[in-house]
């Protein structure tokens, strides 16, 4: 089956901006690209990629189908059902018929994700409990599991069966049921900034963040553990390795440019993260999740 390109959305927002000189007109311009790359048995597996600029939150949009969306590079807002969310390449959400959301871009700059839209006989089985509107964490295991998904849906979508769909959509599915969301408050917002700051840059130390958010850099490890269940140490190199993933998915030739790229010490420590990662090598992970042929 070959792929098919779609922009869906393409929005051009205009803001008035007053200036001592006078009024100034600043242009947004956001766009979606879904590229279908799978599509049968109730399933499609589409490459999602958002080139924006910050113009503050989208208007409101529905979906018409369930889907689990992972999130693969960049982090955005997402408002769903009252709640906001923070999204980067640790986190998942999920979609569902009628349930509105509306997208704040932090930041300049692309974000790509995968989503797997779903058929209601297909999902709705799994549904005992209603699917929590915020974002969720993604596990090692199914982040490189969703990732071997889609390279083989860009190489060879044929090859694609449902159950390896619906298994990986079962055990998020399993996970997020359980997922309960704290009313909003300042800690978390502190650490919804420090995710989109390390999302941004991982190469920001403790100092910089805790200046960012105005902490001291003891509170501020404390409760990003809560938060977060991990160290920013570990949430930073989880990021990292998550970006080197998605790099050696498109063919990155060179782990040594791959390294500095992405604040590693060297190939050997970027090697070591990713390992810990994703449970292999990226020599091994070269050819697992290479998207051509």
């Amino acid at each position: 089956m070959r792929s098919v390109v779609q922009v869906s959305r393409f929005r051009l927002k205009i803001l008035a901006r007053f200036a001592p000189a006078g009024r100034e007109k600043t242009y947004a311009l956001s766009m979606l690209v879904k590229q279908r790359l799978a599509e049968r048995d109730g399933f499609a597996v589409v490459d999602v990629r958002r080139s924006a600029a910050t113009g503050g939150w989208s208007e409101p949009e529905t979906v018409s189908s369930y889907g689990v969306v992972f999130v693969r590079s960049g982090s955005f807002r997402r408002l769903s059902d009252g709640v906001e969310s923070v999204v980067d390449p640790t986190c998942l959400y999920f979609e569902a018929p009628g349930r509105p959301e509306r997208i704040l871009h932090s930041r300049e700059g692309d974000g790509r994700c995968t989503a797997i839209e779903l058929a209601p006989e297909l999902v709705e089985p799994l549904l005992h409990a209603a699917l929590p509107p915020g974002a969720v964490p993604s596990p090692p295991f199914v982040d490189l599991e969703h990732r071997r998904l889609l390279a083989l849906a860009h190489r060879a979508p044929a090859e694609i069966a449902p159950e390896q769909v619906m298994t990986l959509v079962a055990s998020v599915v399993a996970q997020a049921v359980a997922v309960r969301h704290a009313p909003d408050s300042l800690r978390r917002r502190a650490v919804d900034t420090v995710r989109e700051l390390l999302t941004a840059d991982p190469r920001l130390g403790l100092l910089a963040l805790a200046r960012q958010v105005a902490l001291s850099p003891y509170h501020l490890s404390r409760i990003f553990a809560a938060e977060t269940g991990q160290t920013i140490s570990n949430y930073r190199n989880c990021l990292r390795a998550r970006a080197a993933l998605e790099r050696i998915g498109e063919g990155e030739g060179s782990f040594a440019r791959m390294a500095a790229d992405l604040g590693f010490a060297d190939h050997a420590h970027l090697t070591r993260v990713v390992r810990r990662e994703a449970g292999a090598p990226p020599s091994t992970l070269r050819e697992l999740l290479r998207f051509g042929a």
